[in-house]
């Protein structure tokens, strides 16, 4: 092959490369395989070699290259690269948009308050809030010029190297008759592609947008990192942007980091900010297709609130949404206050940890006898929720984290979970903070404390607040599940002297909760039903009911499918529970000691006498499909309940843990997970959502 010929198959090479990476990042589909893309990548690659002076910028073997750069250089923005101000609820967006319409005249403040559909211009565009870098891309005669950072606004740092290994960022600009053909495609104004028609792109062109890293890629990161010894990434953001700002780009293609476009500064005709996006789209840019078009504000609160709750299904991590004035005209009229635009705002997903200070530290007796110290914070709002509790754990979570009565702390709050308290802030002390320590008594019955391992515990069995607890976990969803007996009515109850023990609860009648507060004839006739309704249980039910200390939900369900019925529970002894697996000697010697327990004891025959029906119980197992795998859950399943997924599995032969561990081998995460989903992450645990688990069983 003469050069000639070698200059035409390189042109051609670098259309076909370039429409399928086209396809591959802005269309999300494919014609080829990444095996044949490469292979054309590779023989462009050889073509280039064998005739070095037929390199050119804009070639997609340009994209990693050259000898690592000795410092960046700086560039001046053409125009400031602007930041957003934030708001956090509903009534900051109202501010915010009352601010603006303040500013304008009457037509301008109806486009915004009262859409007619018919202009175009109205409304507001709302675009996910990718948590990245922003980066700005200056092109000439439609090839990648210049590459750089916000930086302080008006002067960032040149990256051009190392954003040219970004694949989703173009080295070139379409051709002019495919711009226009995309933007027929899309039904743009015809003004706009008569004008997009007339523009010379030989003329500089500037766009910005953000470079960014999968979840995927920065668990992938970190893992490496792990082993080598070295500190893992704080999050996916600090990856990005230390990778972008790498002197060696070999080092950047590495990371294989990812980029949406999402402004276009020069004027090429577009009157809108959803233009813009369709401009940047057909120019050949990859856009987040998740951004849309909001026509007042009840929409853009639809559209926070949909992302807020799909937002761990994405493959990347995205903080809150960005909302802007659509009409290009009254967004410049709004101008900038201080380095940020009037018609523009970013409204943040609630934040999962906030500051507050510990006003005191109570001890709580739980159903078991443990004490627990719980923190009264000040209350402040973490994960749209208003906290004024925090869990201390125990003794030595207290002194691990150091806190003292009047410390500023970080309190954490995922999914349903209780709040914790992350870290304490000493820096701001007073020197008025108190050291807490644990009672030498039992706060509610007076009787003595014991310490067994880290946990607390008070040693009456008959203490107050114990049997109170007892009694809500008996009848809880997990347990008995008796509809309307609430924790105040059980109070009432205990109060009163109706029940002295949990059988009493099945022999109370109509009259009896007549007479209580808040009690007609209706609401008690509905609770007496209730109770008797409940008096056939499962196996595995009946066992969580009775509280034996250590004995949880999957600890109850594996010693049904174990023994069968309650009868062959009841007679077991120490060595035979011993060998049952995940069943340890603390496990065991906790179920023994209850059952030889003559209290406990009288209570079973109890429950008998009253005509509580235990369901005996068949292991569900149908397959081993799942066996030797053990999952977690968290979050909020949409085709399927917990229990019932937990049903499942079992039935599949697969384990079912409450806590995430090296152990674990699937987190299923529904909306909304909880503080579960960061510690697989953090493990390296495989996480699948609701459909890869469907799809599974």
């Amino acid at each position: 092959m003469n050069k000639e010929q070698a200059r035409q198959r390189i042109e051609k090479l670098k259309k076909v490369i370039n429409h399928h990476r086209y396809l591959y990042h802005v269309l999300d589909r494919q014609e080829i395989s990444d095996e044949a893309l490469d292979s054309l990548k590779k023989e462009l690659f050889d073509l280039e070699q064998k005739f070095p002076d037929l390199i050119t910028p804009d070639s997609p073997t340009q994209r990693v290259g050259g000898e690592p750069l000795k410092e960046f250089k700086k560039v001046k923005h053409p125009q400031p690269m602007l930041s957003f101000n934030d708001a956090f609820s509903k009534e900051d967006m109202k501010d915010w948009l009352g601010r603006a319409l303040g500013l304008l005249g009457k037509k301008e403040r109806k486009l915004l308050t009262v859409p007619s559909h018919q202009s175009g211009s109205e409304g507001f565009y709302c675009e996910l809030k990718i948590d990245g870098l922003a980066i700005e891309l200056i092109f000439k005669n439609g090839i990648l010029k210049t590459g750089s950072t916000r930086g302080d606004g008006k002067i960032g740092e040149d990256v051009t190297q190392n954003l040219k290994t970004v694949e989703a960022i173009p080295l070139k600009i379409r051709s002019k008759r495919k711009i226009v053909e995309s933007l027929k495609k899309e039904k743009v104004r015809k003004e706009l592609v008569d004008k997009i028609e007339k523009f010379d792109f030989k003329k500089s062109l500037a766009i910005r947008g953000e470079v960014f890293i999968s979840k995927k890629e920065f668990q992938k990161i970190n893992k490496e990192r792990k082993k080598k010894n070295l500190s893992p990434y704080a999050n996916p953001r600090n990856l990005a942007a230390g990778s972008i700002r790498q002197l060696d780009s070999n080092i950047t293609a590495k990371r294989k980091l990812d980029s949406f476009a999402y402004e276009l500064i020069t004027d090429l005709g577009q009157k809108t900010h959803k233009e813009k996006h369709q401009i940047l789209k057909a120019l050949g840019f990859k856009t987040n297709p998740n951004n849309q078009y909001s026509k007042d504000l009840s929409e853009v609160f639809k559209f926070h609130k949909e992302w807020q709750g799909k937002r761990e299904k994405l493959s990347y991590e995205i903080d809150g949404i960005v909302i802007i004035i659509n009409s290009n005209k009254t967004f410049e009229k709004l101008g900038v206050v201080g380095k940020t635009p009037r018609g523009a705002i970013a409204y943040k997903f609630p934040g999962k940890e906030a500051t507050t200070i510990i006003e005191d530290i109570k001890v709580q007796v739980g159903r078991t006898g443990a004490l627990t110290p719980v923190a009264v914070l000040k209350p402040v709002q973490v994960g749209g929720v208003t906290i004024s509790r925090a869990t201390l754990h125990n003794e030595d979570e207290i002194k691990r984290l150091g806190i003292r009565i009047g410390d500023t702390v970080i309190v954490g709050r995922a999914g349903d979970v209780i709040p914790d308290v992350i870290k304490v802030l000493p820096d701001l002390r007073t020197g008025k903070e108190k050291e807490f320590k644990m009672p030498k008594k039992c706060p509610v019955c007076g009787s003595k404390i014991k310490k067994i391992e880290a946990i607390h515990y008070c040693a009456n069995p008959n203490c107050f607040a114990r049997e109170k607890e007892q009694f809500y976990h008996f009848v809880s969803r997990k347990a008995f599940n008796i509809d309307g007996l609430g924790s105040k009515i059980v109070d009432q109850l205990i109060e009163e002297g109706l029940v002295s023990d949990l059988a009493d609860l099945f022999e109370l009648e109509e009259g009896d909760l007549i007479l209580l507060e808040r009690f007609a004839e209706k609401s008690a006739s509905n609770l007496i039903k209730a109770v008797k309704d409940s008096k056939k249980i499962s196996l595995s039910c009946f066992i969580y009911s009775l509280g034996i200390r250590n004995v949880g939900e999957e600890t109850a369900q594996d010693l049904a499918e174990q023994f069968g019925t309650f009868e062959k529970f009841q007679k077991t002894d120490l060595e035979e529970l011993k060998k049952i697996e995940d069943i340890g000697p603390v496990v065991a010697k906790s179920i023994r000691d209850w059952l030889s327990t003559k209290k406990n004891k009288e209570l079973l025959k109890k429950f008998k006498k009253v005509g509580i029906r235990i369901i005996s119980q068949k292991s569900k197992v149908k397959s081993q499909k799942l066996r030797g795998l053990t999952f977690v859950l968290t979050g909020r399943l949409e085709m399927m309940n917990r229990e019932k997924a937990k049903k499942r599995i079992r039935a599949l032969g697969g384990d079912i843990s409450s806590s995430v561990s090296k152990e674990t081998d699937y987190l299923v995460a529904g909306e909304d997970p909880g503080s579960k989903y960061d510690k697989a992450k953090k493990l390296g645990v495989k996480i699948i959502n609701e459909q890869q688990f469907l799809k599974m069983i």
